[in-house]
């Protein structure tokens, strides 16, 4: 082992120039072919090794995120400024600026492996990403927190190797400067507190429908973020919301509707007024033959008779006897045509309304929920519901209100057309 000392000296000796600028030019070409070497080592046997392992753990979607976002490639890029950081005191009649060179190199190599340690929290986003439970609970926020920290981590290395001082003492230093950073950061804490409640809370998911008009939004959340959330509204277009105040203002998240399987139909046909009346037998006898309305006619006949054959007085009259409506009847038809249907839910609210009459006729709502909630499905329920209902109500001989347009009044004289616009008028100024 001597001898094997002895020759390499020797060897040395015999390779080594005599002149001082030659050695140290002679160590520095040594040092660099070094940490190139040591490059190549990390580079082709330590990194196929890594990947070799996450493939046979069934682990190739690490392995192609990590490759992508370029955390191996800064990794290896950090080893030679390491291997120089560490033998630059090594070089021959290099003591004055080995240390200057070996901070500098340390510092590029603490650089380039936290950007390697971003980059592996890039890819972490990424896997997380393709899973289903992505859907229901975003870690966007939490990756970029942990980026916020790993660059304040290494700014702060990096000034304690440039003014050769403990980091300690750097850190303990900042506390004098809390309330500055309290003031640059508020943004950044609040959306932390934020983003850690909405989610912890599951108030918010990535796909969900919100409207949020102080902010213009409406539509699909697309992106979950620790500053901001994107919501992609129905023009395609996309508003971008400061995630706190998703959870210090209020807005409407749609996702319990689809999740309850219902969507809701409330819509009002405004009848006119003077249309509305009693029922004549002959148009009682027609009624009997729609299926929809037996039932409801043979019940209201037996109610209707016990309250008539109770009124002594007066019984003779009209009246003082109670009498079917067009308008009651049609709100009976139009609850049995949607129990009907097979597209309704018959487990929720279901009910046709009679509400406060207005200038613009007597108002008859529907509330009722399909038992689909796409947007397009929706839609389609609502019109054919209401296509039907608008299609038979001459059957009840009652008319839909319309405000006169000029067609109609051309169709009248000029005094008639003249007083037509006067009521019309008035009709505006009291509603």
């Amino acid at each position: 082992m001597v001898e094997l000392v002895h020759f390499y000296q020797s060897l040395l000796d015999t390779w080594m120039p005599k002149s001082e600028w030659a050695q140290t030019l002679f160590g520095l070409c040594v040092l660099v072919v070094v940490a190139l070497l040591a490059q190549v080592v990390i580079a082709h046997v330590v990194l196929r090794i890594i990947r070799r392992l996450l493939h046979v753990s069934g682990r190739e979607n690490w392995d192609e995120a990590l490759r992508r976002r370029g955390a191996y490639r800064n990794l290896w890029r950090s080893v030679p400024p390491l291997v120089v950081s560490v033998n630059a005191d090594v070089v021959p009649h290099f003591e004055r600026m080995a240390g200057p060179v070996s901070r500098l190199a340390l510092i590029l190599a603490i650089v380039f492996f936290f950007q390697a340690l971003r980059n592996f929290l890039s890819a972490l986003q990424d896997t997380y990403a393709a899973t289903t439970r992505a859907q229901t609970r975003s870690i966007k926020g939490y990756i970029e927190l942990g980026k916020i920290a790993l660059l304040a981590i290494c700014f702060v290395l990096v000034i304690s190797i440039l003014v050769n001082r403990s980091p300690v003492i750097l850190i303990s230093g900042l506390g004098a400067l809390s309330a500055v950073l309290l003031l640059v950061f508020k943004d950044t804490l609040l959306s932390l507190v934020a983003s850690t409640q909405l989610t912890s809370n599951d108030m918010l998911r990535i796909g969900d429908w919100i409207e949020m008009p102080q902010a213009g939004a409406d539509g699909f959340v697309i992106d979950i973020a620790l500053h901001t959330v994107k919501v992609q509204n129905w023009d395609k277009t996309v508003t971008t919301i400061p995630t706190y105040k998703l959870f210090s203002e209020s807005y409407r998240n749609w996702r319990q509707m689809f999740e309850s399987g219902g969507r809701r139909i409330k819509r009002t046909l405004r009848i006119n007024a003077s249309s509305v009346r009693f029922l004549s037998d002959e148009e009682h006898h027609r009624f009997q033959s729609f299926n929809l309305l037996k039932d409801y006619l043979k019940e209201k006949d037996k109610e209707i008779s016990r309250f008539n054959e109770q009124q002594e007085e007066g019984s003779g009259n009209a009246v003082n006897r109670r009498r079917l409506t067009n308008l009651g009847t049609f709100r009976a038809y139009a609850k049995a045509y949607i129990q009907a249907n097979k597209e309704i839910r018959k487990d929720m609210l279901l009910l046709v309304r009679m509400m406060e009459p207005t200038a613009e006729g007597i108002p008859v709502e529907v509330y009722c929920f399909t038992n689909n909630t796409a947007w397009v499905e929706y839609e389609r329920i609502q019109g054919d519901i209401f296509d039907h209902l608008l299609a038979i109500l001459p059957e009840f001989d009652l008319q839909l209100y319309q405000a006169p347009s000029g067609a109609d009044l051309l169709q009248l004289g000029p005094r008639e057309a003249a007083r037509a616009a006067a009521m019309a008028a008035a009709n505006r100024g009291t509603s």
